[in-house]
């Protein structure tokens, strides 16, 4: 199953917004807007050590200021804690092989497109505006050898990716945990 999303992104810490962000119109009636929901794909263990790829929401958000006198924009804090962040360039025709996130991660396309295909067969394709949690640690090797997810370009030339790793252990069964 090959699944695409195609998104804008803007980033307040770690919060994700796309083009897939729902929010309510403004109607002129002084009324607050409902909070948005936007999505982002979790690469979750399930307890027999099969990886998945799920579609998630975000949708706890508050309108508030991140900095006055900045306008309020909706705020999702997704995690607070240490965190390490890594611009990583894949070269042309990168093949990341059936390997585990080396860390719980928030992986964000920057430049072309990759691809993640989890153990379970689910295959998603990102581009610039998407973004995935990569929680693979906890799987186990199949029949085949195959642990983790693999990876790879899928569009010609290199893939930019924003990668940031979690000082946090990884989870078993909790797709999107993130809410």
């Amino acid at each position: 199953m090959v699944q695409r999303v195609i998104a804008g992104l803007v980033l307040v810490g770690l919060l994700p917004i796309n083009a897939n962000t729902v929010c309510a119109q403004n109607t002129g009636q002084n009324q607050p807007e409902k909070p948005p929901t936007t999505y982002y794909w979790h690469n979750w263990a399930d307890h027999n050590g099969v990886s998945h790829m799920t579609k998630c929401p975000l949708h706890h958000y508050t309108l508030k200021t991140m900095n006055k006198p900045a306008a309020p924009q909706w705020s999702d804090e997704l995690f607070k804690g240490e965190a390490r962040i890594i611009s990583t360039v894949q070269p042309d025709h990168w093949n990341g092989v059936w390997h585990t996130d080396p860390k719980v991660q928030w992986i964000i396309p920057l430049q072309g497109t990759w691809f993640v295909q989890a153990m379970d067969g689910t295959r998603v394709e990102m581009g610039p505006g998407d973004i995935s949690l990569g929680e693979d640690q906890r799987t186990l090797p199949d029949a085949q050898g195959h642990k983790g997810h693999l990876g790879g370009n899928v569009t010609s030339g290199p893939v930019t990716l924003m990668v940031i790793q979690l000082a946090e252990a990884p989870t078993v069964d909790e797709a999107c945990r993130f809410k």
